[in-house]
């Protein structure tokens, strides 16, 4: 996220979607119900954190796609989603193993 920030993307032009358990922010946002939380992807004024399986319409210029839980089937479904959401740049995280299923053939992903 702080390569991002630093290379000119603005926060409000980032959306981190999570495969697994939320993100830890997405998490304590939520605490503060459902209402507040939605309309901070509205506002746009910072990074907003969602589960990728959402199906609310979600769209940023830069999309992030956190793999921290496992399935093949899982795993491609939501980059898939999050390909669709990103507007000019898709950044996928995870583990080697779970990474390297979406691109059969490729030697290996390259590390961050």
């Amino acid at each position: 996220m702080d390569q991002l920030l630093e290379s000119g993307r603005r926060p409000g032009d980032v959306l981190v979607l999570t495969v697994g358990e939320p993100h830890p922010w997405q998490q304590h946002e939520l605490s503060f119900g459902e209402e507040r939380y939605w309309a901070q992807l509205a506002e746009a004024d910072d990074v907003f954190y969602a589960d990728a399986a959402t199906g609310r319409p979600l769209r940023r210029e830069v999309v992030v796609l956190v793999v921290n839980a496992s399935g093949v089937n899982r795993i491609a479904g939501a980059a898939v989603r999050a390909a669709e959401r990103a507007g000019s740049l898709l950044v996928i995280c995870g583990g080697t193993d779970a990474v390297a299923s979406l691109f059969p053939g490729a030697d290996r992903p390259v590390p961050a």
